[in-house]
């Protein structure tokens, strides 16, 4: 067999012969080619065609008109040699979008005529009457914006329906603080000395481990206690001081004397028990009844907070957080009181009543605090940027002369919480000093140097005196939000459920809610009296 091409290559015409194995000669023109020759160049054709088959396939998946193989070649030809002419958004589109002014207003002009939906909006663009580019983006932008604001709305409702319960008592802790009190009246083992008389001189011993709690909750309180003393190495050489209110002295004295925590050593004190506090002159109550009076006449509540059109939902979130009592309280005041407090004690750590203990915190007296005063966790580094992202401007207002020549805005926050404290280093500064000074002025500016809180005035009061420890030590945000696994909370020394979902109410985070409850006993009389349950 033969094969046969005509000078113009168009006609390929195949002629008797031995076979295709045979070596053959064509004859195209006057010149003969070889088989090989022949058959790569039929090879080579039927490459192109399956290649403009294809372009010509994706070409028509893409939307576009239908076309022939050299037509859709033609028309792609640009592109092939590196030239786009693909269709851009029109310019129409980014003027409506960007227009800050909202001059553009939906045709219809009411709420109505705005698609409520995705399905709504598609359904609009469909039928006989398309819209142009400009109607297109019109409407676009009002669903956007409509949807945006109820998203707000909607947010900002979630975040006071938050603060109100946060700053609510439930009437489940109420029950248990009435019937202990109670307790304390009617059985004389509700009463007993804590500690008992042979333990008082660990309480002023240097060789003990020192934990000090302020708190006007009894069952955050027992909480924080247990969990302390269950996962410590050596219980037997842990004292936890204990400081509350007037109010909440005798529960809390009943609760610890009927559910001791032994061999630990529970010292529970009322704040007029100490002398320099209950005859002398205390700066922070002072500013606390000028905060008070000025909040109430300056302010306008969470009901102001929540109406404000321009902060963004978050902004907001934390300015209702901030209102919540507990930070009026003068529990969350008085660790800046310590050094007065226990005059003989050269180290103690500090823990809120909102948290639990995971395990031992003995190595904590072993951390060189080089000559600082207050070891705590740093809050601008972490996988978690909601909670780790803090720096001195998220707290301080930095519009404020005072503070901008005073502070950096971008130097690391740190975190109440869990704090170590070297009260023999403290004795030699002047940062309660500085404290009162910082509170003082924030009065005289109308409450404008800070948010509302304890933490801004303590950023400033231990500027300087900061010594940073391994974020293993404190776990933060597990009452903000519940990002957190529990996986990685169970990983950590101390887990601190700052924020407005408290464990022990209704609003936590389940999941979160359950490393908590771990430490509660249900079966406790006063508990199951009080209807107080795991979830």
């Amino acid at each position: 067999m033969q094969l046969h091409i005509s000078p113009s290559l168009r006609h390929v015409t195949v002629l008797p012969g031995k076979g295709l194995r045979e070596f053959i000669k064509v004859k195209v023109g006057s010149r003969r080619v070889s088989y090989r020759m022949v058959f790569y160049t039929l090879l080579l054709f039927t490459f192109l065609l399956r290649f403009v088959f294809v372009l010509t396939a994706v070409d028509t998946i893409d939307g576009q008109i239908r076309c022939s193989t050299i037509g859709c070649l033609k028309k792609l030809a640009p592109s092939m040699l590196g030239k786009n002419h693909q269709p851009t958004v029109p310019e129409v589109i980014y003027q409506v979008l960007e227009d800050p002014s909202g001059t553009y207003d939906i045709p219809g002009g009411s709420d109505v005529d705005i698609p409520q939906t995705l399905e709504d909006f598609v359904s609009s663009l469909k039928g006989s009457n398309r819209p142009d580019a400009k109607t297109f983006a019109i409407k676009l932008k009002s669903m956007v914006t409509l949807l945006e604001e109820r998203t707000r709305k909607a947010k900002i409702q979630e975040y006071l329906y938050r603060h109100v319960a946060s700053s609510s008592i439930p009437k489940q802790l109420n029950c248990l603080a009435l019937q202990l009190a109670n307790e304390h009246a009617t059985n004389a083992n509700a009463r007993l000395q804590l500690p008992s008389p042979e333990l008082v001189p660990t309480l002023v011993d240097n060789s003990y481990y020192h934990f000090v709690l302020a708190s006007d909750n009894i069952l955050a309180a027992s909480v924080v206690a247990t969990s302390l003393v269950y996962n410590s190495l050596r219980p037997e050489m842990v004292v936890v001081h204990i400081i509350t209110d007037r109010k909440t002295y005798s529960p809390m004295q009943a609760w610890f004397s009927l559910h001791p925590l032994s061999p630990a050593v529970i010292e529970v004190k009322a704040l007029h028990h100490f002398d320099w506090f209950a005859k002398g002159k205390v700066p922070v109550l002072e500013a606390m009844e000028k905060d008070q009076k000025a909040r109430s006449q300056f302010r306008g509540g969470s009901s102001a907070i929540v109406a404000n059109k321009t902060e963004k939902p978050y902004v907001i979130a934390a300015k209702l957080q901030a209102m919540s009592p507990k930070y009026n309280s003068l529990m969350n005041h008085v660790r800046i009181y310590l050094p007065e407090m226990f005059p003989s004690l050269n180290k103690i750590v500090f823990l809120d009543d909102d948290l639990v203990v995971q395990t031992d915190l003995s190595p904590l007296w072993d951390i060189d605090m080089n000559g600082k005063v207050n070891g705590a966790v740093e809050t601008c580094r972490g996988d978690d940027k909601f909670v780790m992202s803090k720096r001195f401007k998220s707290y301080l207002n930095f519009s404020h002369p005072l503070i901008s020549k005073n502070f950096n805005a971008n130097e690391c926050a740190w975190a109440y919480g869990m704090n170590i404290f070297d009260l023999e280093a403290w004795r030699n500064t002047n940062i309660t000093q500085n404290y009162h000074y910082w509170l003082e002025e924030n009065l005289k500016s109308d409450l404008s140097l800070w948010q509302l809180g304890t933490l801004p005035p303590g950023l400033i009061a231990f500027h300087g005196y900061v010594h940073t420890i391994d974020p293993f030590w404190h776990m933060l945000g597990l009452g903000y939000q519940e990002n957190t696994s529990k996986a990685d909370a169970q990983s950590a020394a101390v887990i601190h459920f700052n924020g407005r979902a408290k464990p022990w109410l209704d609003i936590a985070f389940p999941q979160l809610r359950a490393l908590w409850t771990k430490y509660v006993n249900f079966s406790d009389k006063f508990i199951k009296s009080c209807h107080i349950r795991p979830s």
